[in-house]
């Protein structure tokens, strides 16, 4: 299912077996455990459990060709890598045409390793794609810092403050100008947030076009 698509709780017949339908999504949650390549469609075949239509197992159905055609893909680790935090930050805003709201997506690497990723529904409505894109990251930079903290706990040591991409500019300015005016202020909670790892040089935002 490609990132655009925009399956609506309002398209096609109610499935006559939801059950199965529930099942197999179920499974495919635990799949996405080491796929990331299938977590935004998984994140979004999810949402329609309660009332599963002919549509959304036809979404479900394609998840499933795909992986079977790509069953030998996975992640790999080599036994040596870089040790530098590296983590990518985007957000599709409004795109459900449901309930408008945005899902924010982070990826996170150790070096050229993906370690770590999330493709979650945000639970309000942001009615700037700047407000949008500053939850993301502020998400993306609590996994972030964490990891960063377990690996040093592990003995692990990262030499240089972790990087976090985002493909707004907007929010990525805003990220190291701390200006605020009354278009901004709903976001100041979450800047205020990153701007804290920022200054203490914990933390480098950088704009990365997609």
């Amino acid at each position: 299912m490609a990132t655009y698509s925009r399956l609506s709780r309002f398209d096609g017949e109610p499935l006559s077996n939801p059950t199965q339908y529930r099942s197999i999504v179920g499974a495919l949650q635990y799949v996405t455990l080491t796929r990331l390549d299938v977590a935004f469609a998984v994140n979004k075949v999810c949402q329609f459990l309660h009332a599963p239509t002919e549509e959304h197992w036809g979404a479900v159905k394609r998840i499933l060709r795909y992986l079977k055609g790509t069953i030998n893909t996975g992640l790999f680790f080599s036994a040596h890598m870089s040790d530098n935090l590296t983590a990518y930050s985007n957000t599709n805003w409004t795109r459900c045409p449901d309930d408008k709201r945005s899902t924010s997506r982070y990826g996170i690497f150790l070096g050229s390793h993906l370690i770590s990723w999330s493709a979650k529904k945000q639970p309000t409505i942001a009615r700037l794609s700047t407000r949008a894109e500053f939850r993301a990251l502020a998400k993306a930079t609590t996994k972030l810092l964490w990891l960063n903290s377990l690996l040093s706990d592990l003995g692990v040591k990262i030499r240089s403050p972790p990087m976090l991409y985002c493909d707004n500019i907007g929010a990525t300015y805003l990220a190291a100008h701390p200006i605020f005016h009354a278009r901004t202020k709903h976001i100041e909670v979450d800047f205020n947030f990153l701007q804290d790892f920022i200054v203490k040089k914990s933390l480098v935002v950088q704009f990365l076009p997609t």
